[in-house]
């Protein structure tokens, strides 16, 4: 994989171009296994890479860095086609999205479009007009979602930086699948506009590379503030208090799963964190809430395509959407209730004892394409269970690759009462043993 922060050093002492970098990124991403690849804007990507490669100053922090697009979010010159059969004819987007327009100003080249579940409507990226997306470290073996090809391009080598989404799961779970960092912020930090709604109360913006200095880079870089707000390992964590979850809610199918949570633990503890056990009260009532908001707000997005155009959507978003067709509107006003409700009192309670949470990203590790039940667990809530309530509560959380035997296992941690900074400083700590 590509370190963001090496590439970058590597740009700024000028050992590689704009232009070679981009070059090599554009046959990489041609010659893509994983069907992580949508569309690409070669031309365009090497024009400005020639330009940049030409400024006599950097432009910015990603001065000449290729970045990658869920094909989610609106690349001017580009459709946006959402991984769906719907918007086959979509037209090229006029304007690019915000968080794109963000990263053009601090000198990144787009160079594509990246595979997403449709319509991001599920955690594991086996289902789009153009097929499932493939997980790089076996190809018969899903990437998690939506996030699909976002997490599969950087997990492959391909890029250093790719931009995703996360509703209930899908930056965090693609990266722990394909053994990535995926960063999710808090709701509105980075601008959600020019990007197609899922569920419009939990829908964010996340990022995802190859470790955590390298997202948190890119933090600093898409917020305009100088590269370096994170505290790397070595400063220690010293203050901050990492709660474990002793409710059986967090308990991951896989023991390997666990496994990674106590290492992770562990090299939190070395860092200067202080480990602590934790409840969380009504965590299961309280996950419960976002399937039945997230359901509701997705169908009125969809509702006239679905009653005129059923059979263009994949079977499995068609069966989704129709489960949400007769849905009486008490119960998504009862459930935005309960959420408020618990999900205060849930951060209140964890908050008096714990900084952070750290948990298992997913109950699995990344199953077979095609598979939908491991020994009775469902695949599809094995993927969205553990990292849902921080959307509901709309807290910062990360999922960070451990070292394991076998396929990629990622733990999250999970802001309480600390913001964004303090999530990615904990993160860069972890896998450090």
């Amino acid at each position: 994989m590509i370190s963001l922060t090496s590439l970058v050093h590597d740009l700024r002492a000028k050992r590689i171009t704009p232009v070679e970098h981009v070059e090599d990124v554009l046959e990489r991403l041609a010659g893509d296994r994983c069907n992580a690849v949508i569309e690409l804007d070669a031309d365009r990507a090497l024009r400005r890479a020639a330009e940049l490669t030409a400024a006599p100053e950097p432009v910015g922090p990603l001065h000449g860095v290729a970045v990658g697009i869920k094909d989610l979010i609106d690349v001017a010159g580009l459709p946006t086609r959402c991984g769906s059969a719907i918007l086959r004819d979509a037209p090229p987007a006029g304007v690019d999205a915000p968080v794109v327009a963000r990263l053009r100003a601090a000198g990144a080249v787009i160079v594509g479009k990246l595979h997403t579940h449709e319509f991001a409507y599920g955690p594991i990226g086996d289902t789009a007009a153009t097929g499932p997306a493939h997980n790089p470290h076996d190809l018969t073996r899903i990437t998690g979602g939506s996030s699909s090809g976002s997490a599969a391009a950087v997990a492959a080598g391909h890029l250093a930086l790719a931009i995703g989404t996360d509703t209930g799961a899908s930056v965090r779970t693609p990266a722990a699948l394909c053994g990535v960092v995926g960063f999710k912020p808090r709701r509105g930090v980075l601008p959600g506009e020019g990007v197609f709604p899922l569920a419009e109360s939990f829908d964010t913006v996340g990022l995802l590379a190859a470790d955590a200095a390298s997202v948190s880079y890119a933090w600093d870089a898409v917020r305009g503030r100088a590269p370096g707000g994170w505290r790397p390992a070595g400063t220690g964590l010293h203050g901050l208090r990492v709660g474990l979850p002793d409710d059986p809610y967090w308990t991951a199918a896989d023991p390997v799963l666990a496994d990674a949570a106590g290492a992770a633990a562990r090299d939190l503890e070395r860092a200067g964190a202080e480990i602590v056990a934790v409840s969380t009260p009504d965590v299961a009532e309280l996950a419960a809430t976002y399937p039945v908001i997230a359901g509701a707000e997705a169908y009125a997005t969809h509702r006239e395509w679905f009653t005129t155009r059923r059979d263009e959507y994949q079977q499995a978003t068609g069966q989704r959407l129709a489960e949400q067709a007769d849905a009486p509107a008490h119960r998504y006003v009862d459930a935005q209730r309960t959420r408020r409700r618990l999900g205060d009192r849930m951060i209140a309670h964890v908050g008096a004892t714990a900084d952070l949470l750290l948990t298992p990203t997913t109950r699995l590790r990344a199953t077979p394409i095609g598979v939908s039940e491991v020994d009775g667990l469902g695949v599809r809530p094995a993927m969205l269970g553990l990292t849902s309530p921080f959307n509901v509560t709309d807290r910062p959380a990360v999922s960070v690759p451990v070292p394991v035997p076998g396929l990629p296992a990622g733990v999250q941690l999970a802001g309480i009462t600390v913001g964004e900074d303090a999530v990615l400083a904990a993160a860069a700590a972890v896998g450090t043993s």
